[in-house]
């Protein structure tokens, strides 16, 4: 009886991810980036915090802007980032990709725009709550090699 239940649960899971996905919902993110598992030439520590909030335009289309705070290393390099991007979520499983563009402020006189990229996945562990994950890479216009990032980051959705 227990199998039966379970294979019925991941048969339905499928049907109650992809109605989180279609137009008209919308989202909310809270997520954690770094904690030394992003790389870039200039940083020693990295480790950020990151809010998205966004809209869907089209079933599987999502657009967001998003507010971020970075620390790399020392309180110096702190920088504040603002932007805006979109997701296309592949399968009604919740894989996704997406892209968005930041523009980032530091001390010292930093200012970068930062567009980017992003794979990943959207576990629910409830109806409407995901646990995140994803890979993402954001190119540097200031400075390749000292400044673009590739990193892990783990989030918190909410699909209302």
């Amino acid at each position: 009886m227990k199998k039966i239940l379970a294979i019925l649960a991941v048969a339905v899971m499928p049907l109650v991810a992809h109605a989180q996905f279609e137009q008209g919902k919308m989202y909310a993110n809270a997520s954690l980036t770094g904690l030394n598992l992003s790389y870039s030439g200039a940083e020693e520590l990295s480790l950020g915090v990151q809010g998205q909030a966004g809209y869907f335009v089209a079933d599987n289309i999502l657009l967001y802007g998003l507010a971020g705070w970075n620390h790399q290393g020392s309180p110096k390099s702190d920088q504040i980032e603002l932007g805006a991007g979109g997701r296309y979520y592949i399968l009604q499983n919740g894989i996704f990709l997406g892209a968005n563009v930041k523009y980032a402020h530091g001390a010292g006189g930093y200012n970068d725009v930062m567009p980017g990229v992003e794979v990943g996945y959207a576990f629910f562990i409830s109806r409407t709550v995901t646990i995140e994950p994803s890979v993402y890479y954001q190119q540097s216009f200031k400075k390749h090699s000292d400044y673009s990032k590739i990193g892990l980051r783990i989030g918190f959705g909410i699909y209302l």
